[in-house]
């Protein structure tokens, strides 16, 4: 018997590897594939908080949108428009009627009045008794200086109310200081080119006039408080009102068609006060009641 050599035992071990690998790699594929899978788990699903409807914002009431004084200076110059140029008033004026507005008036721009001035609106100081006094009149219109109605119902309306000084500016400050013929503390007056006013007409609803009885006040004031350049200040609060026509505002031109317009706004007032700019102070207040606008 031939014993086997070196060479053909090693020939016989890799033959046995090879065949060992063979089938051993043929067993793992057949293996996994003829085994379960493992299936991955699925998401959660995602839960999310339902999103709370928004609310539509609503728009702001037009009645309470505080018309000023370049509002109604423009609400003027479309009534001149309109009668100037023999035309109806735009539409949406009629709308206005309910609307608020505050109008700031300065008076006294020029300084203290004098003793015994009859001027319808001024302030005067006391140094010794440290005392500042105020007169504010307001005008009286009675039905002759007024529109009437077409049927002649309104011949006896009467308004009550104040200027607008210098209607060209929507400014609600006194005018700078310029060179002027007038000395200081002169007394400002109507000039007869006035042609805005606001005014509240009788017979208003919840209203009463004062018959031209002025806004007067007394208050104790140190000299550093005492107006300076920049006068005072009537502010009015209040609704827009109707004329004795129905209308927010009512012109005439009373010297025929080449004057000016002169036009009154109808206001209903709710408080009349008197600003001192100086201090940024109220020395006053009027409010309305049952009784019209009662003294404070």
């Amino acid at each position: 018997m031939n014993e086997p050599t070196l060479r053909k035992s090693r020939l016989a071990l890799a033959g046995g590897l090879v065949i060992a690998l063979a089938v051993g790699g043929t067993g793992f594929l057949i293996g996994r594939g003829t085994s379960p899978r493992e299936v991955e788990p699925s998401a959660a699903p995602v839960t999310t908080a339902p999103v709370a409807a928004q609310p539509t914002p609503s728009l702001p009431d037009p009645r309470d949108l505080v018309k000023t004084r370049a509002d109604l200076i423009a609400l003027a110059s479309q009534a001149s428009d309109a009668l100037a140029s023999g035309q109806p008033l735009p539409e949406g004026v009629a709308d206005l009627a309910g609307q608020r507005f505050e109008l700031r008036l300065p008076f006294g721009c020029r300084g203290p009045s004098e003793a015994g001035s009859d001027s319808p609106m001024r302030w005067r100081y006391d140094a010794d008794a440290k005392a500042l006094r105020v007169h504010v009149s307001p005008v009286v219109w009675s039905s002759d200086g007024l529109r009437a109605s077409e049927d002649g119902s309104a011949s006896d309306v009467v308004a009550e109310g104040f200027w607008i000084p210098r209607p060209w500016t929507a400014s609600e400050a006194c005018p700078p200081s310029q060179d002027s013929v007038a000395p200081t503390g002169a007394d400002a007056v109507t000039l007869p080119g006035q042609a805005l006013a606001v005014a509240q007409f009788s017979g208003g609803a919840g209203q009463r006039l004062r018959d031209g009885k002025p806004y007067e006040t007394v208050v104790r004031a140190a000299a550093d408080e005492v107006p300076d350049g920049q006068g005072l200040r009537l502010r009015l609060r209040g609704r827009i009102g109707e004329t004795a026509d129905g209308t927010p505002v009512s012109c005439r031109q009373p010297a025929g068609p080449e004057q000016r317009p002169i036009c009154i706004i109808a206001v209903t007032l709710n408080d009349v006060a008197i600003d001192n700019p100086r201090t940024g102070k109220s020395l006053a207040t009027w409010t309305a009641d049952r009784a019209g606008l009662a003294d404070r």
